[in-house]
């Protein structure tokens, strides 16, 4: 087929090559602009547009698809179906409605479950038995199209950077599934009724409230993990330390929420209690707990907030 490939974060990725390798015509490959990162701000291009020009593909980007140009740029490129993975700008309709058999997201979720910009975070933090992909037929609403293809997988005790990754490698195995043979993917509509939403993580959700029960704290880790990273307080001296925890296990033991238990860093919460695998100190690499407490002892007794 003839495709455009519409994507910009490292989750995108796999869903180029993928549709690459199979032998699809990559008609274009469409990404967010270059972004300032690292200490000299230098603009750096996104993965996807990195990984496109490695294998000599046609790249734009665009900050907007709204203009009559882009629109017509679009539209004649002549493609069978646009291939969408967080590429991260709103197609207009007439973007949607250009290729042949329309626009066909990636979607890391079990839709009509987690619609919305955080659905792999969401499942995590909600205790979700299992996720997965589902290959959808794009339309105005924030993700409604009719569902093509769903592939799930466990959760287990896996992070939010993990099943990322997981969740890539399937989406991009399951979109050529369905490109391979289109009309064996009859799209069925979503069950409005059923939906749930799954909006950006903000900032105060990162904090650890010690006072809730462990398993809701470990899954708070497990989901903030690697990005944005749950954090508490740890008191010295001067100011209280902010520290990142990214990995943790349910333990046993009890005492006042935030409490410091054993020499072992087992940590009291509101019921149960966990015990930090692996943490990040402000302006260090992430370290494991006993290569931490090497360089930082805490004190059995002490009290995080």
């Amino acid at each position: 087929m003839r495709i455009i490939v519409m994507g910009t974060p490292d989750f995108a990725v796999p869903a180029l090559v993928a549709c690459h390798e199979a032998g699809h015509e990559i008609a274009r490959v469409y990404t967010q602009p270059p972004a300032r990162a690292g200490r000299g701000k230098k603009l750096r291009p996104s993965p996807v547009q990195a990984k496109a020009e490695e294998r000599g593909l046609s790249v734009r980007h665009p900050k907007s698809l709204k203009g009559a140009e882009e629109r017509a740029e679009f539209a004649a490129l002549g493609a069978d179906v646009a291939v969408v993975a967080a590429y991260g700008l709103i197609l207009p309709q007439p973007i949607l409605d250009a290729p042949t058999h329309g626009c066909l997201n990636i979607h890391a979720s079990i839709l009509p479950r987690w619609r919305g910009a955080a659905p792999i975070h969401r499942a995590v933090l909600a205790g979700d038995e299992a996720t997965g992909v589902t290959i959808m037929r794009m339309e105005a609403g924030l993700d409604t199209g009719a569902m093509l293809h769903v592939v799930r997988t466990p959760i287990a005790r896996k992070t939010t950077g993990e099943l990322t990754g997981e969740l890539a490698e399937i989406g991009a195995r399951a979109m050529v599934d369905v490109l391979a043979d289109l009309p064996a993917f009859p799209p069925q509509p979503q069950d409005d009724a059923q939906a749930t939403y799954a909006p950006k993580i903000d900032k105060a959700e990162a904090r650890i409230d010690w006072t809730c029960d462990a398993e809701a704290i470990e899954r708070q880790v497990r989901g903030l993990a690697p990005f944005p990273g749950a954090w508490f307080e740890w008191p010295n001296d001067d100011n209280a330390e902010r520290v990142k925890l990214l990995l943790a296990e349910l333990a046993e033991g009890s005492g006042e929420p935030g409490e410091v238990l054993d020499s072992d860093m087992t940590i009291a919460c509101g019921s149960g209690a966990i015990r930090p695998l692996r943490l990040q100190r402000a302006g260090k690499p992430a370290m494991s707990r006993e290569d931490v407490l090497r360089g930082r002892p805490v004190e059995p007794g002490t009290r995080l907030s």
